[in-house]
């Protein structure tokens, strides 16, 4: 395995095909853009004169994203990005730029972090509240449910059912009087 401090380094070839050193095979453009999405630091350079062409091929990466559809940069950004060419923000940019992405990547990892620190019955996860309410549901069915074999004698009532029990027969009694009402206006 691969030291990943290290950038991996990348050849261009006169014929401009790409090689990785690293696995001794050629790469696109494609391999490159993934090497990065999974965390990989990338140098490219010129194999015969030496120049360093990483910026170049990256920003390339996001032209090819950019064109197929994969606007992630909207239109004011890129005009902004185009004006500190030509201004005095362009000792700025740079480092705001740099600040900016570093501030994203830590709140990305923060949420991360809460993301998977939920635990089930937590409020702030949306499946702990589903759960509570087919929860509520099940007992409301089951506290009927209780109540007619307690009667027939086939099963002691539990207590913790009795409250959710309650609960669900004035809710029919409240919908059965709202219904009987709408009834005796329509007649």
């Amino acid at each position: 395995m691969a030291d990943t401090d290290t950038p991996l380094l990348i050849k261009r070839y006169a014929s401009r095909r790409l090689y990785n050193t690293e696995t001794s095979d050629y790469v696109t453009l494609d391999d490159i853009a993934s090497f990065i999405r999974d965390g990989r630091e990338v140098q490219i350079v010129d194999l015969k004169t030496g120049d360093d062409l990483t910026r170049q091929y990256l920003l390339q990466i996001i032209a090819e994203h950019e064109s197929r559809g994969e606007n992630m940069l909207p239109v004011n950004v890129l005009n902004d990005l185009v004006r500190s060419y030509t201004s005095q923000a362009t000792s700025i940019v740079p480092q705001f730029l740099a600040t900016s992405f570093d501030m994203l990547r830590e709140q990305q990892s923060k949420m991360m972090e809460n993301m998977s620190a939920i635990k089930p019955m937590n409020p702030m996860n949306p499946m702990s509240a589903m759960q509570a309410q087919q929860e509520a549901f099940l007992k409301a069915m089951t506290g009927g449910m209780a109540k007619w074999q307690k009667n027939m004698g086939t099963q002691p009532e539990a207590p913790d059912l009795k409250e959710a029990e309650e609960e669900g027969l004035d809710d029919i009694k409240k919908q059965l009087a709202e219904l009987q009402a709408k009834l005796s206006k329509m007649s």
